[in-house]
Order: structure tokens, then sequence, then C-alpha cells
């Protein structure tokens, strides 16, 4: 599927529709450049997964993984952009539970997560730099 997203509102609006089709066990990889969208898309779908549309959702940066319980279960919303080694992914325990639903940003630098992905968000910033690109690929 293939999307323009004109603002922060189409954007919320893709993370509902998103969050509304996931499951325990799902791993969402959300690619793109830096700038593009993607912790914004990853709040969205979070807020939703939890009932809380004021819900505080940091950018996973610096922690690099961040956990939420929702109601619909356990939330994993981790970004690897700083990751030092691949091998370091093992030690996060982004896959030791199979019944979280996973956001994984950055998730080309730990490949096997790309491999495991269950759905594939990527996002571009089009030419001129308003709005955003979306194909997300279901695996």
């Amino acid at each position: 599927m293939e999307r323009f997203l004109p603002d922060d509102a189409a954007t919320a609006a893709l993370g509902a529709e998103l969050a509304a089709s996931l499951k325990g066990g799902d791993i969402v990889v959300l690619q793109g450049d830096l700038g593009a969208g993607k912790t914004a898309l990853a709040r969205a779908i979070i807020r939703i997964l939890a009932g809380d549309p004021a819900l505080e959702v940091p950018s996973p940066t610096f922690a690099l993984i961040q956990p939420y319980d929702t109601p619909r279960g356990p939330v994993l919303h981790a970004d690897l952009y700083r990751l030092g080694d691949p091998r370091e992914v093992d030690e996060l325990g982004l896959l030791d539970n199979p019944g979280a639903i996973v956001l994984v940003e950055w998730a080309e630098r730990a490949p096997e997560l790309v491999e495991a992905a269950t759905v594939t968000v990527h996002l571009a910033i089009p030419p001129g730099g308003v709005g955003r690109q979306v194909l997300i690929e279901r695996n």
C-alpha cells in the first residue's frame, strides 16, 4: 500500500490504521532517513494501542528501547540508530516476548530484525519537503 501523508494529522490517522491491524508477535520496521517521520508514526501507533491520545511517548534514541504496557499487550519501541554493533540487539531483548508488538526504527542496523519483520513501513520526504510518502509492505 502506498500513500501520501500531507501533514501530522494524516500520519496520526495512518498510525491508528496500523495499530488496529497489529497483533502480538508483530514486528514493525520503520525505515527512512532522519526526519522522515518514523518516530511520529511510532508515537501515533503506541498512543492508539495504549488507548491514550495524550500519552507521553519519548523517542527511544538514547535509551534504545522504551517498553509500554497496553490493553493490547506489551509494546516495545526501539531506535537502533546508536547501536554500535548488530550483535548488541540480542541484549535488548526485542524478540524475547513472542506476544509483544515491536516497533523498530533504524532496524537495518540489525538485519535479523529486518528479516523477522511482519510489517515494513518505508517513509520518505518528497521533493520540496512537504508531507511524507509512505509504502507499507506486509511480509
